[in-house]
């Protein structure tokens, strides 16, 4: 993932911050504790999209 572009993307619910999982190639919002994949490269900012975090998964 790019470092320019996650410096620009935000979590399309809260508009907080995103953290790169390199291993499951998510974008984490922690906030919301919702998990956005990467397909091909590219970002799905989706919130439909989106997987929510188990209670017990750690961020």
């Amino acid at each position: 993932m790019d470092a320019k572009l996650l410096e620009i993307l935000v979590c399309p619910v809260c508009k907080g911050p995103l953290v790169f999982n390199k291993a499951a190639q998510e974008l984490i919002c922690k906030a919301d504790r919702l998990a956005f994949g990467i397909k091909d490269g590219i970002p799905v900012m989706l919130e439909s999209e989106a997987r929510q975090l188990a209670a017990d998964e750690e961020v």
